[in-house]
């Protein structure tokens, strides 16, 4: 536990229905993405953000669920074109769909969770028939503009049925950083089952487990991350629902990820990374209570350094920012009780978060070009999974004296 009053509870396991154990309390949390307009800074819904893991399956996921639609509105506003990194990432991810399992006559693939249609623009271009479902409006614009299709709606049994219907079976159903955010996965499940031919495969992408405690990054942490995945919790999930885990990729992104290859039992045969990785979990304890003990214990020590620090850099009159406003960082922020007392303002560069307040935490949100006027004296990287394309481009901070602050895997100074 992290220190809060509430009790820990035994829940039910949404994927398996087997025994929930809390483990960790992040205490009352705003809403991730719901950047806050000034004029309306009284109106934001909390919750309670607590984490447990399944004694029977071992799915780490929430004990509270916030409402999807409150999470991923008409104007949820991260676009996944924002960085580079991810650019290079999804054109070599759609160039391997294209070389492997869309290769049959008249191939067609479905991405849940589309965003901007980073993903699928390359597929588009080379001619695949394709859907995008987001139930983002702003996002599925956007996407359309380069020549997508979308459909502007939540995944699930029924709309799966309904594609299935209006475009028939798909070839592969992929996802990046979306699965994990929904916890009605039996129904995520089922549509799968209803929309994907014989042999497809469903392929999605998420933070890893693994990675999130052997580094303490707990900032992963948040509303939307409601399960957080490891190889033994995904095969277990998949055998549930009659699926089996027939490949397991690591990947950089994110401070750390895994590609899931699923598909339906008996139609294809395990790549031996599966039995590999298992066994690396196993040595990890990643099922064990004690893990989670230590884990709280490294979030706490992480979250004391780290306001100690901030305090004694302003107690010396240094000025502090704060860069990136990503979603994770609605983590630290309120559970570290970092405010505009600390960080004078956090930049970022998606217009739609410039000129509101971060949620909870109510720090204003500036522009990246007005980051050198002047240049503070520190800047805490929220965004630190971008850290190298950051630092490459702000190297005038640097070179004017500026050091970034890094809270992961401990808080240190660069």
């Amino acid at each position: 536990m992290l220190g809060n009053d509430v009790p820990p509870t035994v829940a039910e396991c949404r994927v398996c229905g087997g025994a929930v154990q809390e483990c960790l309390d992040f205490g009352q949390q705003p809403v991730s993405s719901a950047f806050v307009d000034p004029d309306r800074a009284d109106a934001e819904v909390f919750f309670r953000l607590a984490v447990g893991f399944c004694t029977t399956c071992t799915m780490v996921q929430q004990l509270e669920e916030v409402p999807r639609d409150q999470m991923f509105r008409l104007d949820y506003p991260y676009r996944s074109s924002g960085s580079a990194v991810m650019r290079k990432h999804f054109e070599q991810t759609a160039r391997h769909l294209l070389e492997t399992e869309l290769t049959g006559p008249d191939p067609f693939a479905v991405e849940v969770g589309s965003n901007d249609g980073i993903l699928l623009q390359d597929i588009a271009n080379a001619g695949i028939r394709h859907l995008g479902v987001d139930p983002s409006g702003g996002a599925a614009t956007v996407a359309r503009a380069k020549g997508i299709r979308v459909r502007v709606e939540f995944f699930e049994e029924t709309s799966a049925r309904a594609i299935r219907a209006e475009n028939g079976p798909a070839d592969v159903i992929f996802s990046a950083n979306t699965i994990s955010h929904i916890a009605y996965i039996g129904s995520i499940f089922r549509g799968v089952d209803a929309l994907l031919a014989p042999n497809g495969v469903f392929i999605f992408e998420d933070r890893y487990l693994g990675d999130i405690i052997e580094h303490t990054y707990f900032d992963q942490i948040y509303d939307e991350h409601f399960y957080l995945f490891s190889i033994q919790s995904v095969q277990a999930m998949a055998a549930t629902y009659g699926f089996s885990l027939i490949n397991a990729e690591r990947l950089s992104v994110h401070g750390g990820a895994v590609r899931y290859t699923v598909a339906r039992t008996g139609s294809r045969e395990p790549d031996p990374a599966v039995a590999e990785l298992l066994a690396r979990e196993h040595a990890l304890g990643l099922g064990t209570p004690d893990t989670y003990e230590r884990f709280a214990a490294n979030i706490s020590r992480t979250r004391d350094d780290l306001v100690a620090l901030l305090h004694d850099l302003r107690s010396k009159g240094h000025t502090i920012v704060g860069y990136g406003a990503t979603a994770k960082s609605a983590t630290v922020a309120n559970y570290c009780g970092i405010g505009p007392d600390l960080i004078s303002a956090v930049f970022d560069s998606t217009a739609e978060k410039q000129g509101r307040l971060t949620p909870g935490s109510h720090i204003p949100v500036l522009s990246p070009e007005e980051f050198g006027n002047p240049y503070p004296d520190y800047a805490l990287l929220f965004a630190w999974n971008h850290a190298d394309e950051i630092m490459a481009k702000e190297r005038r901070f640097r070179e004017n004296g500026g050091r970034w602050i890094l809270y992961v895997p401990d808080v240190h100074i660069v």
